[in-house]
């Protein structure tokens, strides 16, 4: 834990000095202010003494004015000050955060698959949005609290210490007394201030899983279920709070009952020393001014520091990820890959989700240039898996993929991913236009290359019966389409991506037949010319492939053209074929 909060305040501290200048102006501009604050309670010092003073009415007068004027000049001075700390705040503060959110965001996206797979969204975005969150309350502690209170209690202490050593001496061991119970009091607090925080990470996790899958929740009738569940972990969470609450109470009523002892005390002593003429009627002035600052900024130390170490236990949640390796990298002095003609080649390639059992194991493999290769198999086999390795969704454990021979892994990701186009069997889009979520697949792409492409794919029909056309909306992850429609929109930005290697993962697996008909028709223009990989379950889309692969148990157990497959007496490909085409017959 003490190591993540060093990290957290050296990711903060790294992004504050790519701004000294501001930094320091804004550093010393609230110092400058803040001294205002000690300096002027002499002025008010020196006008009640006069007040209280001898002279002949003309000249109390005269004095209180011009006490009056400079008393206004130091209040211009903290003014101007302030407005400084303000405006280059404006800026300083503003950059960071977004640079923080910047760095956030990179890394994050930066995460394999796997990773997204193993963690919630709303968790995620939590803990992206608390780390900003937290340099922010840090910050504005910082420089608008604890720097204040430093430079307050330094000049307080030395300016009483002048009217009075001892008087200086008592007030400084107050405050210390003060600050330092309250940091030993945060520091028991904050154990149970990251129970709470995990919890309330724990609570909004599961808020957004089932919010996620809401439509799941009401088919399978699952509501009492999942209530239970959110209400359990609300509880938990409701008890960490009022546990965290009442501590704090107990706490302020203590400090509440100290800062009366340390007033009346202080006071006490004052009347002593007034009685032997050491100190003036003003100088009680002075004394209950810098009183009452130092009671409001040690009663605010205590908050100060509770919410810092509370807000730091959150932002440490993002530290993790950020500090958490990537697992899939690119090498020092990645090349781009350069594809010439889209061969591919799996050798003695082996791989495995964990520890279990191989997925692929020691597969070799062959894909020509420009060849079709289906891969048809038993689900778990390792059909869709062989494409997440080619697309270096997970780096495998042994073995080497080649394209056009350049190892995949010795290649940078973004060009890897540059040339190949894939169409999942269940597309998922932005909650951004149509437009746009057909330009993803080139995004320099003109709104009639966007158009062309749509139209081979035969989305542009349904587009064009929408109120809002190609500027419609669809939805977090597409849902106001159809799963035909959200299928026919990804083939039309594969279609414009237009990448030397195509990958169909049952792209056509929602489609009615005349649609399917007509993307197949489609498929070929954009098949022409390419390396393409069709994974399918139905297989009289994939009769005319060069090659059928039927993958099992991680292996290719058979391979050919159909008809040469359908030659095979016991093969896997001629049953599964002929329980397709003549099983629901029989």
């Amino acid at each position: 834990m003490k190591d993540n909060t060093k990290k957290t305040l050296k990711y903060y501290w790294q992004n504050m000095c790519n701004y000294k200048v501001a930094g320091l102006v804004v550093s010393i501009s609230i110092i400058g202010a803040t001294s205002m604050n000690s300096i002027i309670p002499l002025y008010f010092k020196n006008f009640f003494n006069l007040l209280t003073g001898n002279q002949s009415r003309n000249i109390i007068i005269s004095g209180l004015i011009t006490i009056l004027i400079t008393i206004g000049i130091l209040e211009l001075v903290k003014w101007f000050f302030w407005r400084i700390a303000a405006f280059i705040n404006n800026f300083y503060q503003s950059k960071i955060m977004a640079d923080l959110s910047n760095q956030c965001f990179t890394y994050l996206h930066k995460h394999s698959f796997a990773y997204f797979s193993n963690n919630f969204t709303g968790s995620m975005v939590k803990r992206s949005k608390s780390f900003v969150t937290g340099f922010e309350v840090l910050y504005d502690q910082f420089f608008y609290e604890l720097l204040p209170t430093f430079v307050t209690v330094s000049m307080i202490t030395v300016i009483l210490a002048r009217l009075n050593l001892f008087l200086g001496l008592s007030m400084l061991f107050g405050v210390i007394c003060f600050l330092t119970i309250n940091w030993v009091f945060t520091k028991y607090k904050l154990k149970y201030d990251i129970q709470r925080s995990e919890a309330e990470t724990s609570t909004t996790g599961f808020l957004a899983d089932t919010i996620t899958n809401n439509t799941n929740v009401k088919l399978f009738n699952g509501l009492k279920f999942e209530v239970k569940g959110f209400f359990d972990l609300n509880e938990r969470l409701r008890n960490l709070r009022k546990f965290t609450w009442n501590l704090r109470a107990k706490f302020d009523a203590l400090q509440s009952f100290l800062m009366i002892v340390l007033e009346i005390g202080i006071f006490y002593f004052a009347v002593k020393l007034w009685d032997k003429n050491i100190i003036t009627v003003g100088d009680f002035v002075l004394i209950q001014s810098y009183i009452l600052s130092v009671m409001f900024l040690s009663w605010d130390f205590g908050k100060v520091i509770r919410r810092i170490y509370e807000y730091l236990a959150e932002a440490e949640e993002m530290t993790v990820i950020l500090n958490t390796p990537h697992e899939i990298v690119d090498v020092v002095g990645a090349s781009n890959l350069d594809i010439k003609a889209g061969k591919i080649e799996y050798r003695g390639v082996s791989f495995s989700y964990d520890k279990g059992r191989k997925i692929i194991n020691n597969l070799d493999l062959v894909i020509k240039a420009e060849e079709t290769v289906a891969l048809i198999g038993p689900s778990g086999a390792g059909k869709t898996t062989l494409v997440k390795l080619l697309l270096r969704m997970h780096d495998i454990n042994k073995g080497q993929i080649l394209i056009d021979g350049q190892d995949i892994s010795k290649v940078t990701q973004e060009s890897l991913r540059q040339n190949i186009s894939l169409v999942p069997q269940d597309p998922i889009l932005f909650h951004r236009s149509l437009m746009e979520n057909i330009r993803y697949g080139k995004f320099d792409a003109t709104d009639e290359e966007v158009i062309a492409a749509a139209k081979l794919a035969h989305c542009h029909e349904f587009i064009s019966s929408l109120k809002e056309g190609y500027g419609t909306y669809v939805g977090e992850r597409g849902i106001k389409l159809s799963g035909g429609e959200r299928q026919r929109v990804a083939i039309a930005r594969a279609i414009l991506r237009n990448a030397p290697i195509l990958v169909l993962d049952e792209a056509t697996s929602s489609l009615d037949s005349v649609s399917e008909f007509y993307i197949q028709e489609a498929l070929k223009e954009l098949m022409k010319n390419k390396t393409v990989i069709v994974i399918a379950h139905r297989l009289s889309t994939i009769k005319k492939a060069d090659r059928i692969l039927v993958v099992d148990a991680g292996k290719i157990s058979e391979e050919g053209s159909h008809n040469k497959l359908m030659k095979s007496r016991d093969g896997i490909y001629k049953k599964l074929w002929e329980f397709q085409v003549g099983g629901f017959i029989q």
